[in-house]
């Protein structure tokens, strides 16, 4: 039984692939044909035919020039009549220099002088030397140098005085020649001199001055 089964399969698959083949020789016949009867009906349709070159036409005459025609002159045109105006004359403009101020240095005036001192009150009683002057200057305090180099001399100095009646001030009037023994004159003086002081007219004490009379300065033989 199973073997009637296979077989009649198998005659069944045959007769599908017959079928197909005459399929596939149908269509290539009628496929086939179809195109051949196209080209040789398109091929009958193309009908060849000659094209005739027509000649050119003729070449055309210009046209005849037109004739001269006169050139007439422009007409002829009278020129604007000139007008005299009276034009002013020009404006001349000038200029004045003027010159550049002189400088004048303004004069500096000078310096004015320096007050007077105010005048010293006047002298009622005079100033008066207390004690000795010659016990001022004794010969210990003879300038060592001096002595060295045998300095002698007289020394004449101006002794300013104040209200107490001390030497204030020392001014020498007379050299002695020597330096040593001027300036030690004036050094003693100032440390050693008493006076009563000057006094004006009520009374007072006032500041003065005092000529001493000369010192003189003499080394021991």
């Amino acid at each position: 039984m199973a073997y009637a089964d296979r077989n009649q399969g198998s005659s069944r698959i045959v007769a599908i692939v017959i079928v197909a083949l005459i399929h596939a020789v149908l269509g290539y016949v009628l496929i086939t044909g179809l195109a051949y009867n196209v080209v040789k009906k398109v091929a009958e349709d193309l009908n060849t035919f000659d094209v005739k070159e027509e000649p050119p036409p003729p070449e055309e005459e210009p046209p005849p020039p037109p004739p001269d025609q006169p050139m007439e002159p422009p007409p002829v045109v009278a020129p604007p009549p000139i007008v005299q105006t009276n034009t002013p004359p020009p404006v001349i403009m000038q200029t004045v220099r003027t010159p550049p101020p002189v400088f004048v240095p303004t004069p500096i005036a000078p310096p004015a002088p320096p007050p007077a001192p105010p005048a010293p009150p006047a002298v009622s009683k005079a100033a008066a030397v207390r004690g000795n002057p010659g016990d001022w200057f004794p010969l210990d305090d003879y300038p060592p140098d001096a002595q060295r180099r045998g300095e002698e001399g007289t020394v004449r100095v101006r002794l300013s005085i104040d209200t107490r009646g001390r030497v204030s001030d020392c001014t020498v009037t007379s050299s002695s020649g020597s330096s040593s023994l001027d300036e030690k004159t004036c050094q003693l003086a100032r440390r050693r001199g008493r006076f009563q002081p000057a006094l004006d007219a009520a009374g007072n004490p006032i500041a003065s001055t005092y000529n001493m009379p000369g010192v003189t300065w003499r080394l021991e033989e």
